[in-house]
């Protein structure tokens, strides 16, 4: 009976493979994960996992590795129909009326892979013999050594019309079985039946099952019209559906997890067959789309094998636009643990190159060098036009937005939107700072920096608690500005002068920093305010620990401006100016915030963009450096 792909995924949906495994093998949950005893080998220490998330067993002491049918199939010795109808039955589901039209299309593709079989062996043994000897030459010029040709059972088809049809005929074939299945071309004009790859070098591509589908040639005439030629689309080979080297690529996944435990490595998706070639000879497991666009059934299949397959597309422009299609198809179907990351080539050089050039350490260390897709997307919008306009500025942002909205998963699209512009904001204060302009602008821009390498830390700390501690503290540092005023406030209680009862009701906008203004203040009318050591204690005692105020010191350190050396006079109308400056900007932006609804569509959308406008100039005259000069902001305050 002959099963299609939708009951066969609907029922593969209904039951989890832990359920269905666990019936014969004693499982015991290992993080997303379970792991037993071999069913297939006898040993003592587990090697056999399932993961009912991805829907799959593997076996890493025998190498067996598939399904909850496969599964049954090896350990119950059943047919394929009869896995299907016994776990059909587990599942509740109705077998599908027998079809007798499905029944001999299934039993042409079985004979039509037959053929797809004895034609590789045939392109094999061509290689070897003497009409391959120009191919061999290039083999071993591209650095692709003859102990490695029958790995990928790479083959040569001669330059000669009917060579594999004649070979394939007296073995049994039809001539229209073999134009079916791709390796023959009928003429247009009623002709007898032709081969379709002469005089290439052959390179089988096969299904995620290392089934010969379709075959792809490199010509060896450097001036035949099509350098490089897959096969077409047939009932065996759909071109959206197949990824080259896929079968080989999950061997290497499977084997790279057993050596190094609880790892996940990357899958990379390449653009050619000799550079997934490199890279599997380099031990890294590599695919390639089938000579176009990278599709949404191909990314799919990739995120079944690791949450971030990593792209490298060459360096050339076909190579960028390459990228771009893959940018635009996957931001759609991004969600939270199914994403990409780019690794971009050195040098113009692709993975072929290196591996010969340079050797497998120097590819690895290539590959392994990636930026997310979110950089990559905003690098490629940054360097769509000039950004010397407001129009261009506002043109970049407007792009920006709008390809965020694009990701269907509204929750991680707000987080695309925040991180997008938090980009453009850095991006736009490196161009603007200059030497002279003074330490708080790029102050904000190595907080900013701080804040995301927190993030980044939060998600590879995996289980060390020294790295979460790190990264949540890096992630929560307040404002080097807010930062700087309470520090001020720490060494040189005295500053804050007849700004204390206006300090305790506004606080800093800080949490952890108005815990500080609260105990400072107290300590201040308590004549405790020159004891910066009983300070430090009482701040500890709160649960303000050293950690904490490292943290806060090391923020406050980008605004060398806020010292306290000098005359208490100066120091104090120095501390009073920008304290006054932040307060004006923390009571902009509330006001914003709770007028927007009111006044961004009504009649009083002047008042929301004048005060919108003030917010900015504050802002402005923070980072910049610029609010330490009492002209510059006096405007602003009075």
């Amino acid at each position: 009976m002959r099963f299609d792909d939708r009951f066969l995924e609907e029922l593969k949906s209904r039951l989890r493979p832990s359920d269905v495994v666990g019936k014969s093998v004693k499982l015991r949950r290992q993080g997303r994960e379970y792991a037993g005893l071999s069913p297939f080998t006898k040993e003592k220490s587990p090697s056999f996992f399932v993961n009912d998330e991805k829907g799959f067993y593997h076996c890493f002491s025998s190498g067996k590795h598939g399904d909850i049918i496969s599964f049954l199939q090896e350990t119950e010795r059943l047919t394929f129909s009869e896995a299907v109808e016994r776990l059909a039955a587990e599942a509740g589901m109705s077998l599908p009326a027998v079809d007798p039209q499905m029944a001999r299309e299934e039993q042409k593709r079985s004979s039509l892979g037959d053929w797809m079989e004895l034609a590789a062996a045939w392109f094999e043994a061509e290689l070897r013999r003497p009409g391959g000897q120009t191919a061999r030459a290039y083999l071993e010029r591209r650095g692709l050594p003859e102990k490695e040709w029958g790995r990928f059972r790479i083959g040569f088809s001669p330059n000669n019309r009917t060579g594999l049809k004649d070979y394939l005929v007296a073995k049994g074939a039809k001539p229209g079985d073999l134009v079916d299945a791709g390796v023959l071309i009928s003429p247009e004009d009623g002709g007898q039946p032709y081969d379709r790859f002469r005089d290439r070098i052959i390179f089988p591509i096969t299904d995620s099952r290392g089934k010969v589908v379709s075959f792809g040639g490199r010509a060896m005439d450097p001036n035949a019209r099509a350098k490089y030629l897959n096969g077409p689309e047939t009932g065996l080979f759909h071109k959206s559906r197949v990824l080259y080297g896929l079968f080989e690529a999950r061997k290497i996944l499977h084997d790279g997890q057993t050596t190094a435990p609880g790892s996940r490595t990357p899958i990379v998706v390449v653009e050619g067959y000799m550079d997934v070639i490199a890279c599997q000879r380099a031990n890294v497991p590599a695919v390639a789309a089938m000579g176009t666009a990278l599709t949404e059934e191909q990314m799919e299949a990739l995120w079944r094998l690791h949450p971030e397959p990593t792209l490298c597309f060459d360096g050339d422009k076909a190579g960028q636009r390459a990228a771009d299609r893959a940018i635009d198809r996957a931001l759609p179907l991004l969600k939270p643990g199914r994403s990409f990351r780019f690794s971009m080539p050195v040098g113009g050089k692709d993975p072929d190159d290196v591996l010969r050039d340079q050797g497998p350490e120097a590819l690895r260390a290539q590959l392994s060098d990636t930026k997310p897709f979110v950089r990559a997307l905003f690098e490629r919008e940054l360097n769509v036009e000039p950004l010397e306009t407001p129009e261009q500025r506002t043109s970049l942002k407007v792009r920006l937005r709008t390809l965020a909205a694009q990701i269907a998963d509204k929750e991680l699209g707000g987080e695309y939107k925040g991180e997008l512009l938090d980009l453009w904001d850095e991006e736009r204060a490196s161009r603007r700072i200059r030497p002279d302009v003074g330490d708080s602008a790029r102050a904000m821009v190595r907080h900013r920096e701080d804040l995301r390498r927190g993030r980044r830390m939060e998600q590879r700390a995996g289980a060390s608690p020294e790295a979460r501690v790190a990264a949540k503290r890096l992630s929560e540092r307040p404002s080097p500005f807010s930062s700087a005023l309470a520090f001020a406030m720490l060494q040189r209680p005295d500053i804050v002068g007849g700004q204390i009862e206006k300090l305790m009701n506004q606080g800093l906008g800080n949490e952890v920093l108005d815990k500080i203004v609260g105990e400072v203040a107290n300590l201040f009318l308590d004549n405790h305010a020159g004891d910066y050591d009983f300070i430090r204690k009482r701040l500890s005692a709160i649960g303000i620990d050293d950690g904490t105020f490292e943290n806060i010191k090391m923020s406050a350190s980008y605004v060398r401006e806020l010292g306290v050396d000098g005359e208490a006079d100066k120091v104090r109308e120095l501390w009073s100016l920008a304290f006054d400056l932040f307060v004006r900007f923390l009571s902009l932006e509330k006001a914003i915030e709770e007028v927007k609804e009111d006044l961004r569509y009504g009649e009083n959308y002047k008042v929301f963009v004048e005060m919108k406008t003030e917010r900015d100039t504050v802002k402005r005259l923070i980072d910049s450096g610029a609010w330490a000069d009492p002209s510059q902001v006096s405007h602003v305050l009075h």
